[in-house]
C-alpha cells in the first residue's frame, strides 16, 4: 500500500501539462468569442508572454532559461536534439527537482505516507456530502485510482490527482518522462553538475499549510469532467510547443468559469491563493537562489508556467537587476 501511495504521489507530484496520447478537439477550438477576446486581452497585458528560450544576465552570470513539461511528447525530441547539447556548455543545471531530490521524495513517502494521506479523523466522505462525493469517487476510478484510496487521500492531493485527465494514465504508468528529464539526461551524461533550486517536499508543505476547508474548496472546484480535462491538455501542449505560456496559463480562468458559473467569484479567490503559493512565492525564492549562482555560465529548466506574467521569474529577475531578453543561440 505505501509503494502505491508513493507511485501517484512520484506521478502527480512530477507531471505537468499533458501528453500526445490525449488527441481529438483542442479546447482552443471551442472558445466563444468572449472567451478568445480574453485570453488574446489577457496575454497582451502579460510581461514576457511568450516563449520558452530566454537569456538572462547580471554581471559575471549568465543564464539559459528553458521553460518545460514535465512528461513526454514526440514533439520535444527536436527540443532536446537544439538545446541539449548546451547544457555540456554551462556550468551548472538548475532544475525544480534533480534525481537526488526524487529519490529522497520517493524514500520519505513510502516511509510516511501521512503526507499525502489523512490519517487520523474524518476521511474525505465523511467531509463532503454525498453527491459530491459520488462525483469524486467516479473521477478518481476512471483515473484508476479506487475510490476506497480516494477517500484517504488529502482533499489537495485528490486535487491533483483529479487534474490528471484519464487519456494521460497509461503514458504516466509507463514511466516517460518531459523535458526536465531529457534535460538531465543530457547532464549526467556530460558531467554537468545539477542543483535543485527547492526541497523535495515545497509543494507538499504549501498545499498542507491550507486550511482544511480550502483544500476542500479547492477538490470541489478542480473537478473537470473529463471530455473537457482532454480539450485542456490537447490546447495546452499545442500551445506549449507555439510558445504560448501566458495563454496556456489563462486557459484555466476559462474552464473554472465553464464549470463554476454559480460560484465564479469564489472559484476565482481559490486559485488566485493556489497560484500566488505555487508559482509567486515559488518564483521568489528561485530568484534568491539564482542570486547566489555563479559567476559563470549556467542553465535553468522549468516548468513554463513560471516564466510570464508580472510574478513569472523572468519579470522577477529583470526586478532584480538581471537583463532579460529572448535566446538567440
Amino acid at each position: 500500500m505505501r509503494q502505491t501511495f508513493a507511485a501517484l504521489a512520484l506521478a502527480g507530484l512530477t507531471a505537468g501539462a499533458a501528453d500526445a496520447q490525449c488527441g481529438g478537439t483542442s479546447l482552443f477550438d471551442t472558445l466563444t468569442a468572449e472567451e478568445a477576446a480574453y485570453l488574446t486581452d489577457a496575454a497582451a497585458k502579460t510581461p514576457h508572454a511568450n516563449g520558452l528560450y530566454w537569456s538572462a544576465q547580471d554581471g559575471d552570470t549568465t543564464a539559459i532559461i528553458v521553460g518545460t513539461i514535465h512528461v513526454a511528447d514526440p514533439r520535444l525530441d527536436p527540443m532536446i536534439a537544439a538545446i541539449g547539447p548546451l547544457v555540456s556548455e554551462v556550468d551548472e543545471l538548475y532544475l525544480e527537482a534533480t534525481p537526488v531530490e526524487e529519490n529522497e521524495m520517493e524514500q520519505a513517502l513510502i516511509a510516511d505516507p501521512g503526507q499525502l494521506l489523512i490519517t487520523e479523523g474524518p476521511t474525505l466522505p465523511e467531509m463532503l456530502d454525498e453527491e459530491t462525493w459520488q462525483t469524486l469517487a467516479a473521477a478518481a476510478s476512471a483515473r484508476q485510482v479506487p475510490p476506497f484510496m480516494a477517500s484517504q487521500m488529502k482533499p489537495w492531493y485528490l486535487s491533483m490527482a483529479l487534474g490528471t485527465p484519464s487519456c494521460m494514465i497509461e503514458l504516466l504508468a509507463s514511466g516517460e518522462r518531459g523535458l526536465d528529464h531529457m534535460l538531465m539526461a543530457e547532464a549526467e551524461a556530460a558531467g554537468t553538475p545539477m542543483r535543485a533550486l527547492e526541497p523535495w517536499n515545497t509543494l507538499i508543505r504549501l498545499f498542507d499549510e491550507s486550511p482544511i476547508d480550502v483544500q476542500l474548496d479547492l477538490l470541489r472546484f478542480s473537478t473537470v469532467p473529463d471530455d473537457l480535462a482532454e480539450q485542456s491538455m490537447v490546447a495546452m501542449m499545442d500551445g506549449y510547443f507555439e510558445g504560448r505560456t501566458a495563454e496556456i496559463w489563462e486557459l484555466s480562468a476559462i474552464v473554472s468559469k465553464r464549470l463554476n458559473q454559480g460560484d465564479d467569484a469564489e472559484a476565482k479567490a481559490i486559485f488566485d491563493l493556489y497560484e500566488t503559493e505555487l508559482l509567486e512565492t515559488r518564483n521568489r525564492n528561485w530568484v534568491d537562489v539564482l542570486e547566489k549562482a555563479g559567476p559563470g555560465n549556467i542553465m535553468v529548466a522549468v516548468g513554463a508556467g513560471h516564466l510570464p506574467g508580472d510574478t513569472g521569474l523572468l519579470r522577477l529577475l529583470e526586478q532584480a537587476g538581471w537583463t532579460v531578453e529572448p535566446y538567440e543561440g
